[in-house]
């Protein structure tokens, strides 16, 4: 049996609104194990975010509520352990990059102090050891003139530089697991490039394990060993990367690779899109939470939603039809 560094079981979080409850995350399982990268996959509202905030326990509650599910990080329950305890695994040997470079550092505090703070407080570091270890991090996620750049106020780095600060507090601690939430998100391109390359390259030094949110497919064929596609607060595919790309096997999935342009293609051919809109989960879906935008629909979709069956080696679909075929699973 394999010993995965963290492994989520039939995770289930609900937000109450004035409209009623919505059901974000719907039953999600899923492993993490050492120095792998997990890419997590899917449009906006799909539950990526949820889901791993759910795991650290940081949903705001209320109106989110985590209603079922376990999480394990060497064989302890982050979903049960105490405030004391969970403490001591956030920041220090889980961490987080947040969506938004922009918003995620406190405006009127100095980059140094907000990277101190976690040494001191998980490492037990002096101030001098503090501060001589945010200059080391500042220079590893490629800030110049680290020691002038620590007294500068966020407003006083670029978006780039921001995010890189980010990176580089997530990791003050030598986390076994980054969890990076959209973190190219808000660049442009050429700063993207160079925030994937940073990450490749602290994560082969430090052996740490990544699970990277996105709905950019083409960041995660460059960073991930494994994909989970997510749909409806559900995984509807998982697999391998290079599995993935050349073997697509659920409806949603071939719609988001199919709205990828393809440079080798040498005829010029409209873009695919996936009609309709996803779903509001007011209810927790019983049927295939694809089935109103599926074109492969049939009649079981609308009565029974589908689980996670394995259709090759290292490869899981959630889908009653077999794409390939077009015949019934």
């Amino acid at each position: 049996m394999i010993d995965h560094l963290l492994q989520v079981e039939n995770l289930e979080t609900q937000f109450k609104t004035p409209d009623g409850i919505v059901h974000a995350v719907n039953g999600v399982s899923f492993t993490l194990n050492e120095g792998e990268t997990l890419g997590v996959v899917g449009e906006s509202g799909c539950g990526k975010s949820v889901t791993m905030l759910s795991c650290l326990r940081l949903i705001s509650s209320p109106p989110g509520k985590i209603v079922a599910g376990e999480a394990f990080f060497h064989g302890q329950d982050l979903l049960k352990m105490d405030p004391e305890e969970l403490r001591h695994v956030r920041g220090a040997q889980i961490s987080m990059v947040f969506q938004d470079p922009m918003t995620s550092l406190n405006p009127v505090m100095t980059i140094g102090k907000q990277l101190c703070e976690p040494l001191k407080l998980h490492l037990n570091m002096t101030d001098q050891q503090a501060t001589n270890r945010a200059i080391e991090l500042l220079g590893l996620v490629g800030i110049p003139r680290a020691g002038e750049r620590l007294k500068d106020y966020p407003h006083q780095y670029s978006g780039g530089m921001r995010q890189r600060v980010m990176i580089a507090m997530s990791l003050a601690c030598n986390p076994q697991i980054l969890i990076a939430d959209e973190p190219t998100t808000a660049l442009d391109v050429t700063i993207q490039a160079q925030i994937v390359d940073l990450v490749k390259r602290l994560r082969d030094e430090m052996g740490m394990a990544i699970i990277w949110i996105t709905h950019d497919l083409g960041v995660v064929a460059s960073i991930a060993h494994r994909v989970a596609v997510m749909y409806g607060g559900f995984i509807i595919e998982e697999s391998d990367v290079k599995d993935l790309y050349a073997n697509p096997t659920h409806p949603y999935t071939l719609g988001l690779l199919g709205s990828l342009p393809h440079i080798e293609d040498k005829v010029h051919t409209r873009l695919f899109s996936i009609e309709g809109m996803p779903p509001v989960l007011y209810q927790k879906p019983v049927s295939c939470p694809f089935a109103p935008r599926c074109s492969y629909v049939t009649e079981k979709c609308w009565q029974e939603n589908p689980k996670l069956e394995t259709v090759s080696p290292g490869h899981r679909v959630a889908c009653w039809v077999d794409t390939k075929s077009g015949s019934k699973r």
